[in-house]
């Protein structure tokens, strides 16, 4: 049976390397390529191969995003290309997911290819590919976090998510995370509410907390993140609690278990 192959890879010189390495096999059918996140999502959805060779650091966005940014019954096999450490390879591992690790041979494809043939629970693969995501992401955060506070003054901070892939109306949009008002969760999901639109994305709330600048968002509740430099006014409320007020007057509740947290980031301590 035929393998359907999408490669996307923002260098054109890796595209064409991988591309030569999979015409060597009778099985494998490459049926397209793309050089960024939007357009493999677009891509994903319309031509639906059965797998995906998948860079994770592209401008713009990364692999993970564009693997969130596409509904769990069309997520095709993933296999992540990347540079990452053998910390991050581990996490891989540990969730039985494949990779190949920059620069790779053919012999290193040809187990890789092995195993997406053999997968024979592409559903399971699917919810484990997501967990694993979350998983690495919550640890790679940690690491930044902790290796800025061991930093000497003057190192780089931390690298907080700027873009976020949503799925609207059929097609793929970028958008800002400077723009973003506040986000709550949904069951698996979450809602990224910018201006008056309630886009949706396929993310756990904990996990895309972690990847936002906490100097910028701040937890209000146990199902809501707020941008502070959107919130106009503060008034008390019953029980402790109390009442933010956007600019656009939209009103969120600030919980008590909260406020010391969010008084902090108002103060920028």
């Amino acid at each position: 049976m035929a393998i359907t192959v999408a490669i996307v890879d923002d260098e054109s010189v890796a595209r064409a390397r991988l591309r030569r390495l999979l015409s060597a096999e009778p099985d494998i059918s490459v049926i397209a390529e793309c050089g960024d996140g939007p357009t493999a999502v677009d891509v994903i959805l319309e031509r639906a191969p059965d797998a995906v060779f998948l860079d994770v650091q592209m401008p713009g966005c990364d692999g993970f995003q564009v693997v969130r940014a596409i509904p769990e019954s069309e997520l095709p096999l993933i296999v992540f290309v990347t540079a990452y450490d053998a910390h991050a390879l581990r996490a891989f591992d540990v969730s039985a997911l494949d990779y190949l690790l920059k620069p790779f041979d053919a012999a290193r494809l040809k187990r890789t290819l092995d195993r997406v043939r053999k997968r024979a629970e592409p559903g399971a693969e699917r919810r484990q590919l997501l967990t694993a995501i979350d998983r690495l992401t919550e640890a790679q955060r940690r690491a930044e976090r902790s290796s800025a506070a061991a930093a000497k003054p003057g190192t780089a901070a931390p690298r907080y998510r700027d873009r976020v892939l949503v799925r609207v109306d059929g097609r793929t949009r970028l958008i800002a995370v400077r723009d973003i008002d506040y986000v709550e969760s949904a069951a698996n999901y979450v809602r990224i509410h910018v201006q008056r639109e309630a886009l949706r994305l396929r993310e756990g709330l904990s996990a895309f907390a972690g990847e936002l600048d906490p100097a910028q968002f701040v937890r209000i509740h146990r199902r809501t993140i707020v941008n502070i430099s959107r919130v106009k006014e503060i008034e008390p409320w019953f029980s402790g609690d109390a009442v933010l007020t956007l600019h656009d007057g939209r009103k969120l509740r600030l919980s008590r278990h909260h406020r010391e947290e969010f008084q902090r980031a108002l103060s920028g301590k």
